[in-house]
């Protein structure tokens, strides 16, 4: 890592309100530089501007997506632009994190678009590599975060985290940031992140920032797109689930009846649901009754139609 790298140490996850506040550093960069940082597509490329970033004394900031974005995505663009000098957004469909080849398939890809909102919110740089940059040959490495593995995404989807694990610790190699950021709403995620970090010994402190939402509730997401209008009305239910389930749970009633009968009622309505879950929200390991506050988590992930939704709630 570069010697003017921080090293941070990433014990407890951070759910805290995370800025939207964007700061006019007074960054002058010349117009042909400027040109260069609009659209990077080699590791190379990206180093070398790392290097020059950090001879300036430039603090860098990632987040990283596969694209198709929305407003939750702009919000951690514009969280990281408040608490770094440089700020990095990779572009990039990974698919070692695919278990479903025609969920990769239909995934949105939609490059010129994400550049111009990135340029909106006055991004300093774009990394969207090809699928062949980030892997030239296919990874033999296998990654394994343990009890993670077993439940929710790991249960449901076998492989999925091996994937985000090396795309990740790459793009952490290729960018070296201070700071990454990631949102909520991949809850299970963020624990393997985590992980990564701690394991690895990355020097990065990881933000995590609330889940950004649609005025009816459901979580801003790339898959929403994939909605047909009738799915789209119904797609809300998911958060008033969640909100129903917190409330009971909040009131006494039993986690397992409280889980189980609000899956039932979802499913009835059109959903097929595959989990529905009370968790410890830093090991995410299933619990029966609740923790201290801020301790807790409902974790659903649910099918409307073609499209497989996931959603959380921390309390």
């Amino acid at each position: 890592m570069c010697k003017n790298t921080h090293f941070f140490a990433i014990n407890q996850p951070n759910y805290g309100r995370c800025s939207n506040i964007v700061t006019n550093l007074g960054r002058h960069v010349p117009k042909l530089e400027r040109l260069l940082m609009d659209l990077l597509s080699t590791g190379l490329n990206v180093r070398r501007l790392v290097l020059d970033r950090r001879a300036k004394g430039n603090t860098i900031g990632l987040v990283p997506t596969m694209g198709a974005l929305h407003q939750g995505h702009l919000e951690l663009i514009k969280t990281a632009k408040a608490e770094n000098d440089w700020v990095v957004c990779s572009i990039f469909v990974n698919p070692t994190q695919f278990n479903n080849p025609e969920d990769l398939a239909r995934y949105p890809r939609t490059l010129e678009a994400d550049r111009k909102l990135l340029e909106s919110v006055g991004c300093d740089a774009v990394f969207a590599p090809s699928v062949e940059e980030m892997y030239p040959a296919a990874p033999d490495l296998k990654m394994d975060f343990g009890l993670l593995e077993t439940v929710m995404e790991g249960a449901f989807r076998p492989g999925h985290f091996n994937g985000v694990g090396i795309v990740v610790a790459k793009l952490f190699n290729i960018v070296q940031p201070d700071q990454a950021y990631f949102g909520q709403k991949d809850l299970q995620q963020t624990a393997v992140i985590r992980s990564l970090v701690r394991n690895l010994s990355f020097p990065i402190a990881l933000k995590i920032c609330p889940t950004v939402r649609e005025s009816d509730g459901l979580a801003m997401s790339s898959r929403n797109v994939r909605l047909s209008p009738e799915e789209r009305a119904l797609a809300p239910e998911i958060y008033k689930t969640l909100s129903a389930c917190k409330a009971a749970l909040l009131g006494g009633a039993p986690a397992k009846e409280v889980l189980s009968r609000h899956a039932e009622n979802l499913d009835r309505s059109g959903f097929n649901t595959e989990y529905l879950e009370l968790v410890d929200v830093v090991t995410l390991q299933a619990i029966d009754g609740l923790k201290s506050e801020g301790g807790n988590a409902l974790c659903i992930a649910t099918h409307l139609g073609p499209v497989r939704l996931i959603d959380n709630l921390v309390f």
